[in-house]
Parts: structure tokens; sequence; C-alpha cells
């Protein structure tokens, strides 16, 4: 799930709350390697590196530059669930403190209640229930959220995975006072991501993303949020495999990105964007 991802608020953040972001998001892209580096039983992981390039909306003045994000992204499956973290760097040299040279990440880790238990759970499509735990960190605006919840996965045919995420944000952000932006009630959301994989011909593709609506909250200054909808599919061609490099290495294709009442102001987004993968 991703509420905020990509884009932030055009706050100024003071240097101490600046670098005590620039902690938490180094604290974000370790923590999945410490955790993994725990379990007791082997673990399988895949680092992705991603290049959007595309138009994204300021919803608080209305333009919409080209700009350029850069992900880190890993998932990882461990003996008792899986991990999922992303990190974004975004830019857009627009010059009004929105998407200036800024990151923002999650990271979210799983305990599988059927692994846990060591037997099959499953009821009707439903083929595992897992705990879910996460946190979202983002740059200028000094955000900070954790998330509690629970996921069901499911066996959809064509799918190599379908997971429905119900969980709990509690907003733990600094806010105005320490130079970040306003922070906000505890509130409810929920996300479903996925990922298909099929051929056409000689040519080969994967589907993937996720769909997340998220519950409207007060910020500290008397502020409505409105509900909002996010939406980010992608789809990717299997460049490399088509090139003669390895499959599943290099992907060439775009991503959707569908906003509803963005950030909560009433701003809706509509844009597809080029995407390049490298896959290590």
């Amino acid at each position: 799930m991703t509420i905020n991802r990509r884009e932030h608020r055009p706050v100024p953040a003071t240097p101490l709350a600046r670098a005590a972001t620039l902690a938490r998001a180094a604290t974000l892209t370790l923590a999945p390697v410490l955790f993994a580096a725990l379990q007791p039983s082997e673990a399988t992981a895949q680092l992705e590196f991603q290049y959007l390039r595309g138009k994204l909306t300021n919803p608080f003045t209305g333009a919409s530059p080209a700009s350029h994000v850069f992900t880190l992204q890993h998932a990882a499956e461990w003996g008792l669930g899986d991990t999922f973290l992303f990190l974004d760097f975004v830019d857009d040299s627009n010059g009004d403190d929105f998407n200036e040279k800024d990151f923002y990440g999650e990271w979210y880790p799983t305990l599988s209640f059927g692994k846990l238990a060591k037997r099959n759970l499953a009821v009707g499509p439903a083929r595992d229930f897992s705990l879910l735990g996460g946190v979202n960190v983002g740059g200028d605006p000094n955000v900070l959220k954790y998330v509690l919840g629970f996921r069901i996965s499911w066996s959809v045919p064509g799918f190599v995975f379908v997971n429905s995420d119900f969980f709990r944000l509690f907003d733990a952000s600094s806010g105005v006072g320490a130079g970040g932006a306003p922070s906000t009630d505890d509130g409810f959301g929920i996300d479903v991501n996925w990922l298909a994989s099929f051929d056409i011909g000689p040519l080969s593709f994967n589907f993937n993303g996720h769909a997340e609506y998220a519950t409207g909250v007060t910020d500290e200054l008397g502020n409505w949020n409105r509900s909002r909808f996010l939406a980010q599919p992608q789809l990717r061609w299997d460049l490399g495999k088509t090139v003669g490099i390895s499959p599943g290495k290099l992907y060439l294709g775009v991503e959707y990105q569908f906003w509803r009442n963005k950030f909560g102001t009433g701003v809706h987004e509509n844009f597809a964007h080029l995407l390049v993968v490298w896959a290590v």
C-alpha cells in the first residue's frame, strides 16, 4: 500500500528535521536486510531498480511538470512470511518546493499464519492469512506513519499472487512545529496488490501493481483531508529476454497513475509514465 507514494507536500524542512528523516530512510533501507539475515530459514529475494518518466501534479498549485522518479524496490520471502520495501527519489526541477530532490519509502513485513502453524489454512479461494506491519517515511514533509493490519492472500488463476490488505495507519509525524506537513488523525486503508505473468507469441509480459483506498482524516490545523484512491498498475515487457539478455532482468513498460482526491485535496490525477526496470 502506498499512501503518498512518490510525491509530497511542499513544505520546507528544518535541517534538524531533514537529518532525522534521512536517518529514518537509512533505517528503512537496512531494516529488510537485517530482518532477513536474522531469520533461521533460507530467504529468497529480488532487488529492482526502476526509472519513471512522466508528469506528476502538484495538487496545491495545479502544475503538472515532467518528473523523474528513481526507485529501489526489494521483495523477499522468508520462513514465516515475506517483506516488501521501496524507496523513491523524485525530482521535477520545477522550483516550487514540491518533489524537489525528495524521497519517500515504505516497508512491510508479514507473518503468515499458515507458515506459523505449519499447515494449510486455505478457505475457498483464500489460500493464506497474515499479520501485516509497516512503516512509511517521507522526506521534506517529515512524514512518519506506522501500519498494522492483516492480509488475505488469494488463489486467482493466471496470477502469481493477489493480496488484499486491511490496515490502520498510525500517524507519528512531527508536524508543522518541526517544519513538516501537518500531522493527522489515524486512519484506515484497504489495498489490493497483484502480479501476473503471460506470453503473447515470443514476447513475455508482467502485469503488476496495486490499488488503494484510504479514509479521510483531520490534520492538526483542523483541515479535513478527503478520502482518497490511488492506483498504480504496471505493464512490463521482458525486453532482456527478447534481445538475448537473461530473462527477467531488463523490462520496458508503462506505469499508469490515477489519483482521486490527491492528498485529500479534491484534485485528481491521470497520467501514464515511461517505465524502465533492471532486476538484480
